[in-house]
């Protein structure tokens, strides 16, 4: 798979939780887990299910840094 955006992040399904329309799918990166909102529907079409891998294809146009002060 060829893609343009830089932002990807290797890992593996741990959880696929099916609402009305959406699905929740959490996927874990090394330890740190990444959570998609993605319709059921592309969940049926890519077979998704815990335990395969996956990459996380991260689109923002803005990314923000906080700390406390």
């Amino acid at each position: 798979m060829k893609l343009s955006a830089r932002n990807q992040l290797k890992g593996t399904i741990v959880d696929v939780v099916k609402g009305a329309t959406t699905s929740h799918i959490r996927i874990d990166i090394g330890g740190a887990i990444v959570t998609a909102s993605i319709t059921n529907e592309a969940v049926d079409e890519l077979q998704l299910s815990a335990g395969k891998p996956a990459v996380a294809v991260i689109k923002a146009s803005d990314v923000m840094v906080a700390i406390d002060a």
